[in-house]
């Protein structure tokens, strides 16, 4: 670094010193953010500034947490970023007021200092960001597909919507898990609420019934429609020695049959009333 280069980063770093209030007041306004939260971030960048060798990690360690916080807090990426780059338009109007030559040329090595953070602090806030939505699509995997028990050793699976691959491991773990905390030795894959079969989505429910029967349960499928009882058949796809059924109700009778519990209809009688004259 040159001599004028120095002097200009020095002047630099007195402004940041001297004015401070005058600057976070400032800097507060534009980013919308309130001046205690930037304080730390600004008292950071002032001791990086400060040495002979600038090291920035603090500076960018509050600034990853700034963007993973914003990113949270459903921030978009624009208020972030104006929450870096409001610095430099407060330094900038304090270096315009002063009007000294080398506060003007550090001013430009100031600016791509303060770029390259802002830059960091979208990239840091991105991956946040991903994150965040990552873990939100995987709590709405679980929450659409409950296993819950049905009766004493029978626990169900309702699946409703589009069954993909990443939804299938959802329902083999969550299956698998159950049947191991219940003692479980049936359940009941009710695909009632899918609104088309196709290969693919056969070969994720043999998926499950495979895993199922190593883990010593049988599974019923049911909720077979007579659509999707024509799709399966017309694209060859072979159930093997899985039991299927129409209805849930008929599954969960099959499944109480092969518990040994004996299911009986519910008959209603007619009773005929007839009322005599005094």
């Amino acid at each position: 670094m040159t001599v004028h280069a120095d002097v200009a980063r020095e002047r630099i770093e007195e402004l940041l010193r001297t004015a401070e209030e005058r600057i976070l007041r400032r800097w507060s306004t534009i980013a919308r953010t309130p001046a205690d939260e930037l304080h730390d971030l600004y008292q950071a960048l002032r001791t990086a500034l400060g040495q002979e060798q600038q090291d920035l990690s603090d500076v960018r360690g509050l600034l990853a947490e700034l963007s993973r916080a914003r990113a949270r807090q459903g921030h978009t990426p624009s208020d972030t970023a104006r929450a870096v780059y409001g610095l430099k338009e407060a330094v900038y109007e304090l270096v315009e007021t002063d009007g000294d030559p080398e506060a003007l040329r550090g001013f430009i090595w100031f600016s791509r200092l303060i770029d390259d953070l802002g830059l960091y602090t979208i990239e840091t806030y991105a991956a946040a960001r991903e994150k965040v939505i990552l873990d939100q699509a995987e709590q709405l995997l679980e929450l659409s597909t409950p296993v819950v028990k049905l009766w004493d050793g029978i626990v169900a699976v309702p699946l409703v919507g589009t069954l993909d691959s990443a939804r299938t491991q959802v329902v083999m773990e969550k299956l698998l898990q159950t049947l191991v905390e219940t003692g479980s030795e049936h359940a009941v894959i009710d695909i009632t609420g899918v609104p088309a079969v196709d290969t693919e989505v056969a070969q994720h429910l043999l998926k499950t019934v495979v895993a199922a029967r190593l883990m010593g349960a049988e599974c019923v499928i049911s909720g077979i429609s007579p659509q999707i009882a024509y799709t399966i058949v017309t694209l060859g796809i072979e159930f093997g020695d899985i039991v299927t059924k129409a209805t849930l109700a008929d599954a969960l009778a099959y499944a109480l049959r092969r518990s040994g519990i004996e299911v009986g209809e519910r008959r209603r009688t007619r009773v005929a009333v007839r009322t005599e004259d005094a």
